[in-house]
């Protein structure tokens, strides 16, 4: 077959090629040693400025010989896969489906690297058009993709192709995934089309959905522990005061912003860099999980379940354990709110770690702290639940006590020791501080008849001495609450804590260091003020700030033991970031993966 060379054109001195022969010709002399034309194939394959109908050409070509297309002619077929086909004519898009439905039943080798061409196609690519022999590059920056949608479309019924002829491609997509994924220094929108892709992929092969969370929670947690809650605040504030001129202000555990801006448009998105990479991300992941549970408005409780499992999962393997994670965990907030059930099944979870002594005791720690900040802050969460949840907690306090008691052995006040009780006592007296108006609502008899059933003096007295060790604001708060309702006098014990000497310890430098650690807990509420802007939109409704005491100060009098250690009341304000309505809609949100496709054909 003779074909008109002026269809063709190289990037080189020569402007035009002709050869006398089709392509199975052309492999035969590659395999009798003659690779002269085999080259030329290869770099008018490669040509940047090759045309719609010459691809199609080639791929017809190549089609009729692959099952001739074994690991020895890999060049060639990697040049095949780098074509240029997405975003072409429908005509050539159709083509390189059916030629990558062929290549991958044919010559199963070349699978892996089928699915590595497409997922590169992920993310918004630099593209390169050639006009007039001059190559010009847009920026991967550039706001605008009017055709990304459609791309990523033509990127997943390739997937969904492939999937087909070979039943066993999601055993290998988890690692081209994992070898794919962008840096988390790499751009929002870089990141969030890989995410949002990755999800997509999820909906169609649910085989892995939990395997790709896993993933995509595992980098999101990565960029959550690189932004410290400090971080983030210092970097709002500075924005803040470089804006408006307002001077910088030192906040406390029980602060709330009500000195933000009251109409903030200029900080609708997060200031700090790496948070704003992470904003975007939960942004679109909360997306997903609403739309995964939601059919019609409506929510379907079987897929909510399995998505709840599947979280839930990911959420012991890789979000428990992290340390100082500020935002990823809202994942869980998020998906409970969807129906109590899901947060009475996800705190039976949290109770079962926590008094579970085969569990690590590091893990048991954390579990009460998920406990009581969940507790605290989430609203949804109905006051029966809260104490029904109390009882719970409570009970095994008190029984710990009596176990340390009828051990014969004297109890000491150590955390290495009894790392579980102090966070459990603290989670008790975390929930009480921010549910005491709950509980006590209705029925002021009754709600201070439950709080003195739960003998919290004897809590407090213990020689565990729960109230050394507990965070000193949560101490502060929760000793003036009891103080005003008369469920327990703290101050006594806490003036004897503020008297004993800061412990000296041996250094293994040498000599001797004191030890003025803050938090002796070193722990954590994990459900903290939501600190991201775009993503916070959706958590605000559900969150439960701290109120004000409107009606009683909370100081003690002069007589009080602790003196000027207790918070005054007009410092007792709430401590949620404000989540600001913004109508940017930035060019790169793309929004939650579609749930439905049309059929690969």
């Amino acid at each position: 077959m003779e074909i008109d060379s002026r269809e063709f054109s190289i990037a080189s001195p020569v402007k035009s090629v002709r050869f006398g022969g089709s392509v199975s010709e052309i492999l035969a002399k590659h395999e009798q040693g003659d690779s002269s034309d085999y080259d030329l194939l290869k770099h008018q394959l490669a040509d940047p400025c090759i045309k719609d109908a010459q691809i199609i050409s080639w791929l017809q070509e190549i089609r009729s010989c692959v099952s001739q297309l074994n690991k020895d002619h890999e060049q060639l077929i990697y040049t095949v896969l780098k074509l240029p086909w997405i975003g072409r004519r429908q005509a050539v898009v159709e083509e390189y489906m059916t030629f990558l439905g062929n290549l991958v039943s044919a010559q199963t080798v070349y699978l892996c690297a089928c699915l590595k061409m497409v997922v590169t196609y992920f993310t918004p690519m630099r593209v390169r058009i050639c006009v007039e022999g001059v190559n010009i590059s847009d920026s991967e920056d550039e706001d605008e993709y009017e055709n990304l949608s459609r791309n990523f479309d033509q990127c997943h019924k390739a997937l969904q192709l492939i999937a087909r002829y070979v039943p066993s491609t999601s055993h290998f997509l988890m690692p081209v995934f994992q070898e794919n994924f962008p840096f988390i220094q790499k751009s929002s929108r870089t990141l969030e089309c890989y995410v949002h892709n990755l999800l997509r992929v999820s909906v169609y092969i649910p085989s892995i959905r939990r395997d790709i969370l896993e993933l995509i929670i595992g980098k999101m947690l990565q960029l959550d522990v690189s932004a410290s809650r400090s971080d983030i605040e210092e970097a709002e504030e500075i924005a803040m005061q470089n804006l408006q001129g307002h001077p910088l202000k030192e906040e406390g555990l029980f602060d709330m912003d009500e000195d933000m801006p009251a109409n903030p448009s200029t900080m609708a998105v997060t200031s700090h860099s790496v948070a704003e990479r992470l904003d975007t991300l939960m942004a679109v992941l909360m997306a997903y999980v609403k739309d995964i549970c939601h059919v019609n408005g409506s929510l379907h409780v079987e897929r909510t379940k399995e998505l709840y499992r599947d979280l839930l999962s990911v959420f012991d393997k890789l979000i428990l354990p992290t340390h100082a994670s500020c935002h990823v965990q809202y994942i869980l907030f998020y998906l409970c709110s969807f129906r109590l059930a899901l947060t009475e099944a996800f705190l039976d979870h949290l109770w079962k770690i926590l008094q579970n002594p085969s569990q690590p005791a590091i893990l048991r720690q954390a579990a009460a702290g998920y406990l009581g900040s969940f507790l605290a802050r989430a609203k949804f969460i109905p006051v029966l639940t809260v104490r029904a949840c109390l009882d719970l907690l409570i009970s095994w306090i008190h029984g710990y006590i009596d176990s340390q008691n009828s051990s014969g052995k004297q109890a000491c006040c150590d955390i290495n020791l009894h790392g579980p009780f102090y966070s459990t006592c603290q989670a008790v007296f975390y929930v009480l501080i921010f549910r005491h108006r709950a509980l006590l609502e209705g029925h002021m008899k009754k709600g201070l008849e439950y709080l003195q059933s739960l003998n919290l003096e004897r809590v407090v007295m213990c020689q565990l001495n729960p109230l050394k060790l507990c965070l000193p604001t949560v101490t502060s708060m929760f000793a003036a609450i009891t103080r005003k309702y008369q469920i327990v006098f703290c101050y006594n014990v806490i003036e004897r804590n503020n008297r004993q000497l800061l412990p000296v310890v041996r250094s293994s430098t040498g000599g001797d260091c004191v030890t003025t650690k803050t938090n002796p807990l070193d722990s954590f509420f994990p459900f903290d003020p939501y600190l991201l802007k775009r993503s916070g939109q959706a958590i605000e409704p559900l969150y439960q700030v701290w109120e004000e005491f409107e009606d009683t100060d909370l100081n003690t009098d002069d007589d009080d033991f602790l003196y000027g250690d207790t918070p005054k009341a007009d410092a007792i304000v709430g401590m949620t970031p404000n989540s600001f309505d913004s109508n940017l809609c930035s060019p790169n949100s793309i929004g939650s993966p579609p749930i439905t496709f049309q059929k690969p054909f």
